[in-house]
């Protein structure tokens, strides 16, 4: 009986051995993959296992709201945290800089102090700042709180990091050295908003859309030294490798490389 129980206790280890051995089970621990949704996911399955995620606050343009705002919030604030490198919930803004076309842009802003002086509703430097600023301060007040408190989750927007998505997609100013500096000027004053909140704020792009968009960041300009979040890679073997690619700014780090994989955007945190 002796030997008979030995035995089976010899088998049964052996077969616990195999099985945390197994890829997928409990002993591959938590993932440290984080996910970035938006409008587009509203009404779909997300990911149950979540290092950190990413959500859109805005839907597609900066004047509109995400419609699946608070639920994502709370999917978000759900994630395990196994990377300590990033917050559990981050979230991410459109951004533009449409100026003043024909009195067309409705939000085009005709007054406010800036760092390049008074806007006078013209389409100048001051006026992009002012319109960035004041973008930001319509999605954190009037989109972000409600949501985030609706959720019940931590309305602070200091708790959070925040990235803003510069993309080709939307609407620019183009064609001309002084459009690129109104452009920056824009997400300047979309920096300046979230930062008098006390919110960390980074730059997502592509290298390309970026030059495309923003142009050359003088050294030492308000957006220079932020992080980067890099799109355009297809594969985590990719997005590992984009981490060692140079940041969007000068004196910035490349803090998160993003990908695509089962038509979910996946990101890999950068050490």
């Amino acid at each position: 009986m002796r030997h008979a129980l030995r035995s089976l206790v010899v088998v049964a280890l052996a077969a616990v051995a195999t099985l945390l051995a197994v890829p997928g089970t409990a002993s591959a621990g938590p993932t440290t993959v984080g996910y970035d949704i938006s409008y587009p996911q509203c009404g779909t399955t997300l990911p149950r296992d979540r290092a950190f995620a990413v959500v859109g606050i805005n839907g597609g343009l900066s004047t509109r709201v995400n419609p699946c705002l608070a639920e994502q919030l709370t999917w978000a604030s759900g994630s395990s945290g196994a990377v300590p490198a990033q917050r559990r919930a981050q979230v991410y803004l459109n951004t533009a800089n449409p100026g003043q076309v024909l009195a067309q842009v409705t939000t085009w802003p005709t007054r406010g102090a800036t760092p390049y002086g008074d806007c006078d509703g013209t389409n100048s430097m001051a006026c992009s700042w002012q319109y960035g600023w004041e973008r930001a301060q319509n999605s954190v007040v009037s989109f972000f709180t409600p949501a985030a408190r609706a959720a019940r989750v931590d309305s602070q927007p200091s708790r959070y990091m925040w990235w803003l998505d510069v993309e080709t997609a939307n609407t620019w100013q183009a064609g001309t050295p002084d459009a690129l500096a109104r452009n920056r000027a824009a997400l300047e004053g979309m920096a300046a908003y979230l930062g008098s909140r006390g919110a960390r704020v980074g730059l997502y792009s592509t290298g390309q859309q970026w030059s495309q968009i923003v142009g050359v960041v003088p050294p030492g300009g308000t957006l220079a030294g932020r992080d980067s979040w890099l799109a355009g890679a297809t594969s985590l073997a990719e997005a590992q490798a984009a981490c060692s690619k140079p940041a969007l700014v000068p004196g910035g780090r490349v803090r998160l490389s993003q990908y695509v994989r089962d038509g979910l955007d996946r990101n890999q945190s950068c050490p």
